[in-house]
C-alpha cells in the first residue's frame, strides 16, 4: 500500500495543487521533517493536495457560503486548503481511498423520541372491524375494487381463491396499464405460484391471516430476488438483486402475493421514469404525482388490492391526495427499510397505500417490528382497537392555515365533521421559522447516497434534467457549506422540541394535507400521517409536481374536472392506532371512500 508521500510523488499532476506562492511547499516541506518524540500531531500538515487555487477561487466561493474574507485571509485559505482539507479528495483519490457499500449508514442516527421522551402506546393490541361483510359479487370489477377486509373475508370462506383474484388484476393491469404507466415489472408467474402456493394452503387450514392470498404491489425500490429494482431511473434499470427487503420478506411470511413492481419518479422524486409519467386514473391528463406514484394509482385503479409506498417528504401523502387513496406514513423506525432505495438515511420511510384506513392498519400489522439490518429500526408497540370511542379526543389544527390555500372548503368540512363526532377541535400554533432550511439536509444526504451517479456523469442519464431534478440537486449540493448543515441539523432538534411540545396538547392533528410546512417537519421529526379521501374539488388545470415550464404549460379544462380530495391526520410518534381510529371515523362519515375513478 502506498504512502501518502508516496502517492503525491506519482499523482497525476492535476491533482496536485499547483502551488500557490510556496506556502503549500513550505507546510508540506516541514510536514516531511520527523518530529521529536512525543510531538502531537497538528491540523494543516498534511502534504497538499487538489486542484490549483488562486483568492479569487475563495471571493466566487464567498458568495455561495455567505461568508467574506479580507484579502489577507483569502492567501492564508489559498495557502492552506490544500493541506487542512487533503482528506476531502483522499477518500476518492487515494493513497487509501475506500468505497461506501450501499448498504452502508452514516454514524449518526436520527432518533424521533427526544431524550427524556416517553412516547408510543402501552400494549399492543389489534382490534379490527366487525364488518358484516355480503357475498361475493358478480362482476370482477366489483371484486377488484373491494377493500383487503372484504378480500380477506371471501378468500379465508373460500368463496374466492388467490389464483381468480391474482388473474383478476393481472387482466386489469394488461388492459389499464397502457394509459396509466404505473407498472415497471409485471410478476405475472411469480404471483401465480404465489397465489397457487395461498389457496393449497388456506384449502389445506393454514390461514396465515388477513394478507393470505391478496395480490399486492411494490415500490420498484424494494429489492425482489431474482426479480428487477430500478429505482425508475434508467442507470439501474436492469438491476436484479439476490435477496429480498425486509419488508418483501415480511409479506411473503404474510401470504400476500406479490403482482407487481410499480413506478416511481426517478430515485423517488415526482411520478416521471424512463419508462414515461404515471398518470393519475381520475384525470389521465394529468401525472398522479409521487414519488409513490405507481403505488398511488394501480391502487386508485382496482389493479392491486394494496401497495407498499415510501416517503421521505411528500411521497405518500402527495400521490394520495391525487389519486384518491388512502396513505399511512408510519412512524419513523417503525418498519424497517433495510433492502430499500436509499435516500435520506434519517428520513425514509416505508408504509401502505389501500383503498380504505383499516387496509392500511392490516398491512402495517403485518410489516411493523425492529430488524437489526436497519440502524434506524426501533422497538415499538402497536395499539389499534377499531372499536374504541374516538369522543373527547383532541384535534389539534392550525387556524391560520385552515382559511388559506392550500386549504380548501373539503379540509373545513372535515375538521367540523370531526366535531359532529364528539373530538375537541383544539387550536395550535407552531414558530414562524425557515422551515425549508431543513431541507438542506435532505439534499446532502441524497446527493452522498448518489454520490457515484453524479461524479461518475451517470445521473445525465435521467430524463429529467430541470433545475428541480435530482441531477441538478445533487451537483449543487456538493456545494453545500458543511457548518450550514450542522447548523440545519440542530434546528431539526429544535423542531422536534416544539413538534413535541404542540403533539402533548392533542392527540393528533388535522393539516391541509399539501401544507408545506407541516410537509418538512413531520417528515424531519418522523410523526406518523394518515392521508384519506374525504370529498371532491373541480380542477380547471392539470396539476403538476414539476417547477411551472412556460415552454410547457399544463392542460386546462372546461368546464373543470371533479378530482377526489384528502386531509390528512397527524398522529404522536408510534400512536398510528389513535390515528386510525379517527381516520376510519372520518372515512364513515364523509361516505365517499367507494367511489372509483370513471372508466376504470
Amino acid at each position: 500500500m502506498k504512502t501518502r508521500r508516496e502517492f503525491l510523488a506519482q499523482a497525476p499532476l492535476g491533482l496536485l495543487g499547483a502551488v500557490v506562492a510556496g506556502r503549500a511547499g513550505a507546510q508540506a516541506a516541514s510536514a516531511s521533517v520527523t518530529p521529536p518524540p512525543g510531538s502531537p500531531g497538528a491540523f494543516n500538515t498534511a502534504p497538499p493536495v487538489g486542484p490549483a487555487l488562486t483568492p479569487a477561487t475563495f471571493a466566487e466561493a464567498e458568495k455561495l457560503e455567505q461568508v467574506t474574507l479580507t484579502a489577507a485571509q483569502r492567501a492564508m485559505a489559498v495557502g492552506s486548503w490544500p493541506t487542512s482539507m487533503a482528506g476531502l479528495l483522499e477518500r476518492r483519490t487515494g493513497p487509501n481511498k475506500i468505497a461506501l457499500a450501499d448498504s452502508l449508514a452514516p454514524a449518526t442516527v436520527w432518533d424521533p423520541i427526544l431524550p427524556g421522551q416517553h412516547v408510543g402506546p402501552a400494549r399492543d393490541r389489534f382490534v379490527a372491524s366487525a364488518l358484516t361483510v355480503g357475498p361475493l359479487p358478480a362482476h370482477d370489477e366489483d371484486i377488484a375494487f373491494a377493500p383487503v377486509t372484504h378480500l380477506a373475508h371471501w378468500l379465508r370462506t373460500r368463496q374466492l381463491t388467490s389464483t381468480r383474484l391474482t388473474h383478476i388484476y393481472l387482466a386489469r393491469i394488461k388492459r389499464f396499464d397502457p394509459q396509466l404507466r404505473c407498472v415497471i415489472t409485471l410478476c405475472e408467474e411469480h404471483a401465480l405460484a404465489q397465489a397457487r402456493q395461498a389457496d393449497r394452503e388456506i384449502a389445506a387450514g393454514h390461514y396465515r391471516g388477513p394478507l393470505h392470498g391478496v395480490p399486492w404491489g411494490a415500490k420498484d425500490l424494494l429489492d425482489t430476488v431474482g426479480i428487477a429494482t430500478t429505482y425508475g431511473a434508467e442507470p439501474f434499470r436492469h438491476r436484479v438483486p439476490t435477496e429480498d427487503a425486509a419488508v418483501v420478506q415480511r409479506l411473503n411470511a404474510a401470504g400476500a402475493v406479490l403482482l407487481a413492481k410499480l413506478s416511481l419518479g426517478a430515485l423517488a422524486l415526482n411520478d416521471i421514469w424512463f419508462g414515461g409519467q404515471t398518470m393519475n386514473p381520475w384525470l389521465l391528463q394529468e401525472g398522479s404525482s409521487g414519488s409513490s406514484a405507481g403505488p398511488a394509482a394501480a391502487t386508485a385503479a382496482g389493479l392491486v388490492g394494496f401497495a407498499i409506498g415510501s416517503e421521505t417528504q411528500g411521497s405518500i401523502i402527495s400521490p394520495c391526495m391525487r389519486c384518491g387513496t388512502t396513505g399511512l406514513r408510519p412512524t419513523y423506525g417503525r418498519v424497517p427499510r433495510n433492502g430499500a432505495m436509499t435516500l435520506c438515511w434519517t428520513m425514509d420511510k416505508l408504509g401502505p397505500i389501500a383503498r380504505s384506513v383499516e387496509d392500511t392498519m392490516l398491512v402495517l400489522h403485518a410489516i411493523s417490528g425492529p430488524d437489526v439490518a436497519d440502524v434506524a429500526s426501533l422497538p415499538s408497540r402497536l395499539d389499534y382497537d377499531a372499536s374504541a370511542p374516538v369522543k373527547g379526543l383532541k384535534v389539534g389544527y392550525v387556524p391560520a392555515w385552515m382559511k388559506e390555500a392550500p386549504a380548501t372548503a373539503v379540509d373545513r368540512a372535515a375538521l367540523e365533521s370531526l366535531h359532529q363526532l364528539g373530538l375537541v377541535p383544539t387550536p395550535v400554533a407552531l414558530p414562524d421559522w425557515p422551515y425549508d432550511t431543513l431541507n438542506l439536509l435532505l439534499f446532502a444526504e441524497a446527493a452522498a447516497a448518489f454520490e457515484e451517479l453524479t461524479l461518475s456523469g451517470a445521473a445525465d442519464q435521467l430524463r429529467m434534467q430541470t433545475p428541480d431534478a435530482w441531477p441538478n440537486l445533487f451537483r449543487e449540493a456538493r456545494f453545500l457549506s458543511a457548518v450550514d448543515f450542522v447548523q440545519a441539523d440542530r434546528l431539526r432538534r429544535k423542531v422536534a422540541q416544539e413538534m413535541a411540545r404542540v403533539m402533548g396538547e392533542v392527540d393528533l392533528l388535522l393539516v391541509p394535507s399539501l401544507r408545506d410546512e407541516m410537509m418538512v417537519i413531520s417528515n424531519m421529526t418522523g410523526h406518523p400521517s394518515l392521508t384519506l379521501r374525504t370529498g371532491f374539488v373541480e380542477v380547471a388545470q392539470a396539476r403538476s409536481d414539476w417547477a411551472p415550464d412556460p415552454q410547457h404549460p399544463l392542460p386546462t379544462f372546461a368546464p373543470p374536472r371533479r378530482v377526489p380530495y384528502g386531509v390528512t391526520l397527524i398522529g404522536r410518534l408510534f400512536e398510528e392506532g389513535t390515528v386510525a381510529r379517527v381516520g376510519l371515523a372520518l372515512e364513515r362519515a364523509a361516505g365517499v371512500a367507494a367511489q372509483r375513478p370513471p372508466g376504470f
